[in-house]
Protein backbone atom coordinates (compact mmCIF):
# COMPACT_ATOMS: atom_id res chain seq x y z
CA UNK A 1 0.00 0.00 0.00
CA UNK A 2 1.63 3.25 -0.89
CA UNK A 3 2.04 6.07 1.70
CA UNK A 4 -0.69 8.43 0.23
CA UNK A 5 -3.29 5.98 0.54
CA UNK A 6 -2.10 4.64 4.20
CA UNK A 7 -2.49 8.57 5.35
CA UNK A 8 -6.11 8.82 3.99
CA UNK A 9 -7.40 5.78 5.84
CA UNK A 10 -5.65 6.64 8.90
CA UNK A 11 -6.88 10.20 8.29
CA UNK A 12 -10.37 8.68 7.89
CA UNK A 13 -10.40 6.45 10.80
CA UNK A 14 -8.91 9.26 13.13
CA UNK A 15 -11.64 11.59 11.88
CA UNK A 16 -14.72 8.87 12.26
CA UNK A 17 -13.16 8.15 15.92
CA UNK A 18 -12.81 12.25 16.71
CA UNK A 19 -16.68 12.31 15.52
CA UNK A 20 -18.11 9.47 17.43
CA UNK A 21 -16.43 9.95 20.87
CA UNK A 22 -17.76 13.86 20.75
CA UNK A 23 -21.09 12.14 19.84
CA UNK A 24 -21.07 9.88 22.54
CA UNK A 25 -19.84 12.55 25.33
CA UNK A 26 -22.44 14.88 23.84
CA UNK A 27 -25.13 12.22 24.21
CA UNK A 28 -23.57 11.29 27.95
CA UNK A 29 -24.31 14.97 29.03
CA UNK A 30 -27.50 15.57 27.43
CA UNK A 31 -30.37 13.79 29.45
CA UNK A 32 -33.71 15.30 26.85
CA UNK A 33 -36.34 13.10 26.18
CA UNK A 34 -37.65 13.22 22.85
CA UNK A 35 -40.34 15.77 22.89
CA UNK A 36 -37.94 18.14 25.07
CA UNK A 37 -35.42 17.50 22.14
CA UNK A 38 -38.17 18.75 19.87
CA UNK A 39 -39.37 21.63 22.28
CA UNK A 40 -35.48 22.86 22.73
CA UNK A 41 -34.83 22.91 18.92
CA UNK A 42 -37.88 24.33 17.81
CA UNK A 43 -37.40 27.11 20.57
CA UNK A 44 -34.20 27.48 19.36
CA UNK A 45 -35.01 28.24 16.01
CA UNK A 46 -38.16 30.81 16.81
CA UNK A 47 -35.13 32.25 19.02
CA UNK A 48 -32.79 32.61 16.20
CA UNK A 49 -35.48 33.84 14.05
CA UNK A 50 -36.45 36.79 16.81
CA UNK A 51 -32.88 37.56 17.04
CA UNK A 52 -32.49 37.93 13.22
CA UNK A 53 -35.62 39.91 13.26
CA UNK A 54 -34.21 42.41 15.79
CA UNK A 55 -30.90 42.90 14.16
CA UNK A 56 -32.96 43.00 10.13
CA UNK A 57 -34.61 46.40 11.79
CA UNK A 58 -32.24 47.29 14.97
CA UNK A 59 -35.29 48.92 16.14
CA UNK A 60 -38.23 46.40 17.79
CA UNK A 61 -40.36 49.64 19.79
CA UNK A 62 -43.74 50.23 17.65
CA UNK A 63 -43.32 52.69 15.89
CA UNK A 64 -46.95 54.56 17.60
CA UNK A 65 -44.85 55.59 19.96
CA UNK A 66 -43.54 59.59 20.01
CA UNK A 67 -40.38 60.51 18.45
CA UNK A 68 -38.87 61.38 21.92
CA UNK A 69 -38.91 57.83 22.78
CA UNK A 70 -38.49 56.27 19.63
CA UNK A 71 -34.66 57.92 19.56
CA UNK A 72 -33.91 55.56 22.13
CA UNK A 73 -35.18 52.56 20.02
CA UNK A 74 -32.07 50.98 19.21
CA UNK A 75 -30.79 50.77 23.11
CA UNK A 76 -34.31 49.71 24.19
CA UNK A 77 -34.16 47.41 21.74
CA UNK A 78 -30.77 45.92 22.86
CA UNK A 79 -31.11 46.34 26.89
CA UNK A 80 -34.75 44.43 26.75
CA UNK A 81 -34.18 41.40 24.33
CA UNK A 82 -30.75 40.71 26.40
CA UNK A 83 -33.34 41.10 29.65
CA UNK A 84 -36.43 38.99 27.99
CA UNK A 85 -38.71 41.82 28.56
CA UNK A 86 -40.74 43.09 25.69
CA UNK A 87 -39.20 46.53 24.14
CA UNK A 88 -42.70 48.00 24.08
CA UNK A 89 -42.97 47.48 27.09
CA UNK A 90 -39.58 49.64 28.38
CA UNK A 91 -41.09 52.25 26.00
CA UNK A 92 -43.98 52.68 27.92
CA UNK A 93 -42.19 52.69 30.96
CA UNK A 94 -39.82 55.17 29.58
CA UNK A 95 -42.93 57.31 27.87
CA UNK A 96 -44.80 56.92 31.70
CA UNK A 97 -41.54 58.18 33.90
CA UNK A 98 -39.89 60.75 31.54
CA UNK A 99 -41.60 60.86 28.17
CA UNK A 100 -38.04 60.69 26.70
CA UNK A 101 -35.87 63.56 28.81
CA UNK A 102 -32.98 61.75 29.37
CA UNK A 103 -32.19 65.06 31.81
CA UNK A 104 -35.47 64.40 33.61
CA UNK A 105 -35.06 64.41 37.44
CA UNK A 106 -37.96 64.09 39.52
CA UNK A 107 -39.00 65.86 42.79
CA UNK A 108 -38.61 62.56 44.59
CA UNK A 109 -34.58 62.82 43.32
CA UNK A 110 -35.29 60.22 40.09
CA UNK A 111 -32.86 60.41 37.37
CA UNK A 112 -33.05 59.93 34.06
CA UNK A 113 -35.23 58.16 31.33
CA UNK A 114 -36.73 55.23 33.83
CA UNK A 115 -36.70 57.66 36.76
CA UNK A 116 -34.29 55.50 38.86
CA UNK A 117 -33.83 56.50 42.53
CA UNK A 118 -30.04 57.13 43.14
CA UNK A 119 -27.59 56.43 46.22
CA UNK A 120 -26.96 60.20 46.24
CA UNK A 121 -28.94 63.66 45.68
CA UNK A 122 -32.41 63.84 47.84
CA UNK A 123 -32.49 59.74 47.71
CA UNK A 124 -29.32 59.96 49.82
CA UNK A 125 -31.80 61.00 53.31
CA UNK A 126 -34.25 58.00 52.52
CA UNK A 127 -34.45 55.75 55.63
CA UNK A 128 -34.62 52.40 55.72
CA UNK A 129 -34.86 49.79 58.28
CA UNK A 130 -31.92 48.58 58.02
CA UNK A 131 -30.66 52.38 56.64
CA UNK A 132 -29.60 54.64 53.57
CA UNK A 133 -32.63 52.91 51.58
CA UNK A 134 -31.00 53.64 48.03
CA UNK A 135 -27.11 53.03 49.47
CA UNK A 136 -26.62 50.13 46.61
CA UNK A 137 -27.84 52.21 43.82
CA UNK A 138 -25.71 53.83 41.16
CA UNK A 139 -24.96 57.80 41.63
CA UNK A 140 -26.86 60.73 40.09
CA UNK A 141 -23.96 61.03 37.40
CA UNK A 142 -24.02 57.26 36.24
CA UNK A 143 -27.72 57.43 35.77
CA UNK A 144 -28.19 60.63 33.59
CA UNK A 145 -26.49 58.47 30.86
CA UNK A 146 -29.08 57.49 28.89
CA UNK A 147 -27.68 53.98 27.76
CA UNK A 148 -26.92 52.91 31.42
CA UNK A 149 -30.49 54.66 32.54
CA UNK A 150 -32.60 51.70 30.33
CA UNK A 151 -30.20 49.26 31.27
CA UNK A 152 -30.37 49.56 35.12
CA UNK A 153 -33.92 50.13 35.25
CA UNK A 154 -34.89 46.93 32.35
CA UNK A 155 -32.99 45.02 34.77
CA UNK A 156 -33.95 45.88 37.82
CA UNK A 157 -38.41 45.47 36.56
CA UNK A 158 -36.82 42.61 35.17
CA UNK A 159 -35.43 41.02 38.57
CA UNK A 160 -39.22 42.38 39.54
CA UNK A 161 -40.67 40.25 37.53
CA UNK A 162 -39.31 37.38 38.18
CA UNK A 163 -39.39 37.43 41.76
CA UNK A 164 -42.71 38.65 42.03
CA UNK A 165 -44.24 36.55 39.10
CA UNK A 166 -46.02 39.41 36.92
CA UNK A 167 -45.77 42.48 34.86
CA UNK A 168 -48.48 44.33 37.12
CA UNK A 169 -46.81 43.28 40.40
CA UNK A 170 -43.71 44.31 39.46
CA UNK A 171 -44.71 47.56 37.80
CA UNK A 172 -46.22 48.25 41.15
CA UNK A 173 -43.41 47.80 43.08
CA UNK A 174 -40.99 49.91 40.47
CA UNK A 175 -43.37 52.59 40.42
CA UNK A 176 -44.14 55.45 43.42
CA UNK A 177 -45.07 54.25 46.61
CA UNK A 178 -48.43 54.42 48.32
CA UNK A 179 -50.54 54.26 44.73
CA UNK A 180 -51.56 51.28 44.77
CA UNK A 181 -52.24 49.56 41.52
CA UNK A 182 -52.48 52.75 39.65
CA UNK A 183 -48.92 53.50 38.31
CA UNK A 184 -48.63 49.66 37.31
CA UNK A 185 -52.22 49.82 34.96
CA UNK A 186 -51.31 53.20 33.68
CA UNK A 187 -48.20 51.63 32.37
CA UNK A 188 -49.79 48.76 31.08
CA UNK A 189 -52.49 50.46 29.38
CA UNK A 190 -49.74 52.12 27.53
CA UNK A 191 -48.24 49.29 26.60
CA UNK A 192 -51.03 47.86 25.36
CA UNK A 193 -51.95 51.23 22.97
CA UNK A 194 -48.91 51.81 21.56
CA UNK A 195 -47.85 47.71 20.96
Amino acid sequence: MNKGASLVMRGTLLGSLVVGLLGWLLAKHIHVLPQEKIAYAASAVQGAEQAEQVADTACAVSEAYPEAILQWCETITTIATQAELPPDLIAAVILQESGGDAQAYSSSGAVGLMQVMPRDGIAASFECINGPCFASRPTTAELRDPDYNIEYGTHMLAGLISRLGSMREALKAYGPMDIGYRYADTVLSIYENYR
